[in-house]
């Protein structure tokens, strides 16, 4: 004999823990793998360029509009102290502003060159 009505069964909810921890797990690898590069040191506007290759470089020297210098965390003229350490086969890229002056750029090329850095190239953009 039974006095208490019966109970519906409720339905087994879903367990979510497997998803987020898979979430999680997603997370941690992007933010692992993602290569997360230190902001510029100034805002620089490259020159345009038609070509379609693009830059690799292993250093970056950033040149501003009125010719302020930064290499890495290093500014104004002491990066030319910082560039005679590195090995003389390291390619180095010229971030300059689009409105630096050309004959600028050309005393800078000459002071490189003058260090012993033989292998530089300018980075450009796309033309508008």
């Amino acid at each position: 004999m039974q006095f208490t009505p019966p109970r519906p069964h409720r339905r087994a909810r879903e367990n979510i823990v497997p998803m987020i921890n898979v979430v999680f797990l997603l997370l941690i690898f992007f933010l692992m793998t993602a290569q997360i590069a230190p902001p510029d040191p100034f805002e620089i506007i490259p020159p345009a360029s038609q070509s379609e290759d693009a830059a690799g470089a292993e250093a970056i020297l950033h040149v501003a509009a009125d010719g302020a210098l930064a290499f890495g965390a290093v500014r104004g003229e002491a990066v030319f102290a910082a560039l005679a350490r590195l090995d003389r086969g390291t390619k180095l890229t010229i971030r300059a502003d689009a409105r630096l002056p050309a004959r600028d750029l050309a005393r800078l090329v000459a002071k490189l060159a003058a260090a012993g850095l033989s292998d530089l190239s300018l980075l450009t953009g796309p033309a508008p």
